[in-house]
C-alpha cells in the first residue's frame, strides 16, 4: 500500500512465504526530536531510522576536524519497554549551518506537531552492565499517522514473551540510607509507562514482608507475575523466606551419622585435634545415613516439593526482582552487574530471567543446652560465622549510623581477633570441582603465585553462562548414599563462610569467590583458621582489592560442596544469613540448584 501526498507514508506488505513469520515493513517520513527529518522503518525485530538531511550521522566536521557524536539509528523491540502517544507539542529540528557558522553548532528550529515516544535503553559505553534510559520522540503533522505507529509498535511489543503485567512490590523505607521510598519514586514511572500494574506494600517493621508473603494465599499469589523488593539483601531474604517457608516442602539437609546422633543426644562431642582432617565413606546400609528426620521427603525431584495445586512450581514466568536501595546489594551486583535502580527496573519490565541457587540452612540448637528445635531459613547469597556473625551482631547496636555501621562494627570485631572452636563436615564432589590450593610454595603464611589457581582458567559467571545453563549431572545426596563421601575440618576458626554466589559489592569488588556461579548447585565453603592478626589483615586487604587473591593463604580452606554441617564447641553461636542474625549451635545446610528465577540476565562484564 502506498499513500502519497502530505502523509508521505509507504507501507510494503512483504510476500509471506509458507513458514515466514516476518511482519510487514512500514516506512514513514517523520521528524525525530533533536535530529530532524528521518525515514522511520518498522522491521521484524525493531525500529530503524535514516536521516533525510544532508549532514553526516557519524559526526560533524569543521576545518577538516571530525567531531565524533554518532547518533543511534536503530533499536530492537527487545530493548523497548513502552511506546506512547504524547501531547501535541514541539519537535526540535536541526538545520545544517553554513560553513561560517560551524563552530557555533547546528541551528535548532522548533515546530509544533503530533508526537509519539519510544522508550527503551542503551548500554553505557564506559560501564556495559549499566543500562541507561533512551527516549526517542517522533513527530508528524498527521495525528492518524502517529496513532498508526503507536498501535503497530505496541502490537510488536505484545509479542515479546516473558514480560510481567502484574507485580507485588515491597518497599523498605529504612533500607540503606533510608532511601527505599525515594528509590521507588524514581523507578515507578518506568513501570507505569510499561503498563505494569503494581501492588505496593511499604514495610512498617522488621518481618513485615515475611508475614505478608507467608499469609498471602496461593490463589492471590497466582495473580502476580512476580515479587519485587525495593531495598537491600535483608528485605529480599524476608520475602524469599516468607515465600518458601509455607510452600516448599523439601527434606532437611544430609548429614553424617555422628552429627545425627549428636543432634538427638544431650551432649555434643567437643572438637579436639585442632588441625585434624579426616574423610569418611558411609555405607548404604547405615541406618542413620545422611537424612535427618523429615516427613516431607518423598524421593522425588525438587519441583515436587511444591505441593499446592493452586500454585504449581516451578513456574518460569514467576520471578523475583530486586531494586537496590540497601547497604551492600550483593545479590543485585551479582545478577545484573550494576548497583543501579534504573538498570534493575529495566531488567524487570523487559522480562529478563536468570536462575538462582538457594541454600537451605537448618539450626538444630540455638545453644549447647537448648532443646532440639529445628528452624529452617533460606539464603540467596551468604551464610557466615565467626567474624561475619560478630559483625552483624555488633552492627545491630548502631543502626542509626546507616551503612557506615558495618565499617565501624567490622573494625571493632577485627581488633578483638576472636577465634572459635568448631567442626565442619562437608560433602565432597568429584575432583575438578574444587579450588583447594595445593600445599606447596608456602612462605610467611602466604602461598606463592605458582601454587594458586591460574586466573586465566577461572570461568566467571556471565550472561548466558554455560555452567549455569547446564543442568547438574551430579546425583543429589539422597539418591545415591553409597557414593556419598564426607570430609571434616576441625579446629579454631576466625570465620566460616558459605557463599551461594560470588557476593561482589563495593567493599569486595571481586566478591568472596570471584568464580562462584549463580546456578551451579554448589556452595563455596571458606574456612579461615586461626592465624596472627597481621596475616588476617592481609587476607582482608586482598578481599577488598580488585584482582586480589584472598584465598591464596595457607590458613584458608576453600571447598565446593552441595551440603555441610557445623557444630560449635562453645555455648552460643551467631551466623549472618544474608545480612540477618541467625543463631545456631548446630547447623546443617544444603543448596538447591536454580530453585528460583530472578528478573535479571547476569553481568556482562
Amino acid at each position: 500500500m502506498e499513500i502519497n501526498g502530505d502523509n508521505n507514508i509507504v507501507e510494503n506488505e512483504l510476500a509471506v512465504e509458507e513458514g515466514d513469520c516476518e511482519a510487514p515493513i512500514l516506512n514513514s517520513s517523520v521528524f525525530l526530536d533533536h535530529v530532524g527529518e528521518v525515514l522511520l522503518t518498522h522491521n521484524s525485530d525493531g525500529l530503524s531510522w535514516k536521516p533525510l538531511t544532508s549532514f553526516d550521522n557519524d559526526g560533524s566536521s569543521c576545518l577538516k576536524i571530525k567531531f565524533s557524536a554518532k547518533l543511534p539509528t536503530e533499536i530492537k523491540f527487545s530493548d523497548v519497554y513502552a511506546v506512547e502517544l504524547t501531547n501535541y507539542g514541539s519537535i526540535h529540528k536541526v538545520n545544517r549551518p553554513n560553513a561560517g557558522n560551524k563552530l557555533l553548532g547546528r541551528e535548532s528550529l522548533d515546530s509544533e506537531m503530533f508526537r509519539f515516544t519510544v522508550h527503551g535503553f542503551q548500554k553505557s559505553k564506559t560501564q556495559p552492565n549499566l543500562w541507561v534510559l533512551a527516549v526517542y520522540t517522533f513527530g508528524h503533522k498527521d495525528l492518524p499517522t502517529c496513532e498508526m505507529w503507536v498501535n503497530r509498535l505496541n502490537a510488536s511489543l505484545n509479542l515479546e514473551v516473558g514480560r510481567p503485567k502484574n507485580l507485588l512490590v515491597f518497599v523498605n523505607p529504612l533500607s540503606g540510607k533510608t532511601n527505599g521510598r525515594r528509590t521507588w519514586e524514581i523507578v515507578a514511572p518506568i513501570f507505569a509507562r510499561a503498563k505494569i500494574k503494581t501492588m505496593v506494600v511499604v514495610t512498617e517493621k522488621a518481618g513485615h514482608a515475611f508475614d505478608v508473603m507467608a499469609s498471602t494465599t496461593n490463589k492471590e499469589l497466582n495473580s502476580y507475575d512476580g515479587v519485587i523488593a525495593v531495598g537491600g539483601d535483608g528485605l529480599f531474604n524476608e520475602i524469599l523466606n516468607g515465600y518458601l517457608s509455607s510452600r516448599y516442602k523439601a527434606p532437611y539437609p544430609p548429614a553424617p551419622s555422628d552429627f545425627v546422633h549428636s543432634v538427638w543426644s544431650n551432649e555434643c562431642s567437643l572438637v579436639h585435634n585442632p588441625d585434624e582432617k579426616v574423610a569418611e565413606v558411609f555405607d548404604q546400609n547405615d541406618g542413620q545415613y545422611p537424612c535427618l528426620p523429615s516427613s516431607q521427603h518423598n524421593g522425588s525431584g525438587l519441583s515436587n516439593f511444591f505441593q499446592d495445586s493452586e500454585f504449581p512450581y516451578p513456574k518460569e514466568w514467576f520471578r523475583f526482582g530486586i531494586i537496590p536501595a540497601g547497604s551492600t546489594d550483593a545479590i543485585v551486583m551479582c545478577t545484573t552487574g550494576a548497583r543501579d535502580p534504573v538498570t534493575s527496573a529495566l531488567h524487570i519490565v523487559l522480562g529478563k530471567r536468570v536462575c538462582l541457587d538457594i541454600a537451605q540452612i537448618v539450626s538444630w540448637r540455638e545453644t549447647a543446652a537448648s532443646k532440639v528445635e529445628p528452624r529452617v531459613r533460606y539464603a540467596a547469597s551468604f551464610a557466615g560465622y565467626g567474624f561475619y556473625g560478630d559483625v552483624i551482631t555488633e552492627s545491630e547496636k548502631y543502626r542509626w549510623m546507616g551503612p557506615k555501621r558495618y565499617d565501624y562494627a567490622g573494625t571493632k570485631v577485627f581488633l578483638r581477633h576472636r577465634s572459635y572452636e568448631a567442626e565442619i563436615a562437608y560433602l565432597e564432589v568429584e575432583s575438578g570441582k574444587t579450588n583447594t590450593i595445593p600445599d606447596r610454595g608456602r612462605r610467611f603464611g602466604r602461598l606463592q603465585t605458582s601454587g594458586s589457581p591460574n586466573k586465566s582458567e577461572r570461568v566467571i559467571c556471565r550472561t548466558n553462562c554455560n555452567i549455569c545453563n547446564k543442568k547438574s549431572s551430579r546425583p543429589t545426596p539422597y539418591s545415591r548414599p553409597e557414593e556419598t563421601r564426607w570430609s571434616r575440618s576441625k579446629g579454631r576458626f576466625l570465620s566460616i563462610g558459605a557463599a551461594v554466589i560470588s557476593n561482589r559489592n563495593e567493599r569486595a569488588p571481586d566478591g568472596l569467590v570471584v568464580d562462584a556461579h549463580l546456578s551451579d548447585g554448589l556452595l563455596h565453603l571458606i574456612l579461615i583458621k586461626d592465624c596472627p592478626h597481621a596475616l588476617y589483615l592481609w587476607h582482608l586487604t586482598e578481599l577488598a582489592r580488585k584482582g586480589g587473591n584472598p584465598l591464596n593463604f595457607e590458613f584458608v580452606e576453600h571447598h565446593k560442596t552441595p551440603a555441610f554441617t557445623f557444630t560449635s564447641s562453645g555455648n552460643e553461636s551467631v551466623w549472618n544469613l544474608d545480612g540477618e542474625v541467625f543463631r545456631a549451635h548446630q547447623l546443617s545446610a544444603q543448596v538447591f540448584q536454580g530453585l528460583i528465577s530472578l528478573f535479571a540476565s547476569g553481568p556482562e562484564v
